[in-house]
């Protein structure tokens, strides 16, 4: 797979980031409290993983960058530890606690404006070689992170549109990002957002399930436990 381009990628963060913020801003106090298929989350939780998803790219900038990466995009869906029960336990019930606490229902959308608003300046400031170690011990580039972070927001975008009874917001530059991680410069042979759907988990009712795939080389990406398929991105 040929290397990412930071240029590409920043467009499909900001342009996720802006959707998924004004969505956020909007929520009723009946919408924060919905199921979503990322059990036992509701709207509120999934909010406040999905946005401190994005945060975590301050915090690891805060860090002295690694020597060099070892670690691309693809290789960050590795299925190991890092999805362990009592890692994915640790991830589900910070979030539940930290939605309870929230003091309306648009307090995340404020805080994701607040986390892009100081972001997005620093990233431009980068490097495009500048390397970050990921919480789960991953040498990187900034870049390949930055498109996991794309993946975040873009999936947990469709579990909230799906929760909400909305229709997908995902933005054309983000749902590219999504398709390149899963196909390459295949063709899928479905339209992108169902094959994005088929590969992830995410199929709607009466949609083609996984077996549409079939010789798409799709990349199998470790994004959860199977019972809850979307929770562990």
């Amino acid at each position: 797979m040929a290397e990412w381009q930071r240029a590409d990628v920043m467009a499909a963060l900001r342009a996720e980031a802006s959707r998924v913020t004004g969505v956020l801003l909007g929520l009723t106090e009946e919408e924060v409290v919905r199921p979503t298929r990322c059990a036992p989350w509701d709207v509120a939780a999934l909010a406040v993983h999905t946005v401190g998803a994005l945060h975590r790219v301050a915090s690891m900038l805060d860090e002295v960058a690694p020597e060099r990466a070892l670690v691309d995009a693809a290789g960050y869906y590795t299925p190991d530890g890092r999805m362990s029960a009592e890692t994915d336990e640790e991830r589900v019930s910070g979030a539940v606690e930290a939605a309870a606490r929230r003091s309306d229902a648009g307090e995340m959308g404020r805080v994701c404006e607040g986390v892009w608003r100081e972001l997005e300046p620093r990233l431009a400031k980068e490097a495009s070689d500048r390397v970050v170690l990921t919480r789960h011990g991953d040498a990187m580039l900034l870049t390949d992170f930055l498109v996991t972070r794309v993946v975040e927001l873009a999936l947990h975008g469709l579990d909230l549109a799906d929760a909400l009874g909305r229709d997908p917001w995902t933005s054309p530059e983000a749902l590219d990002v999504v398709a390149r991680l899963l196909f390459g410069e295949g063709d899928p042979g479905v339209p992108t957002m169902t094959a994005v759907r088929a590969a992830t988990g995410r199929v709607l009712p009466g949609d083609p399930g996984p077996e549409a795939l079939a010789g798409s080389g799709v990349r199998v990406l470790t994004l959860g436990r199977p019972d809850a398929a979307g929770r562990g991105v």
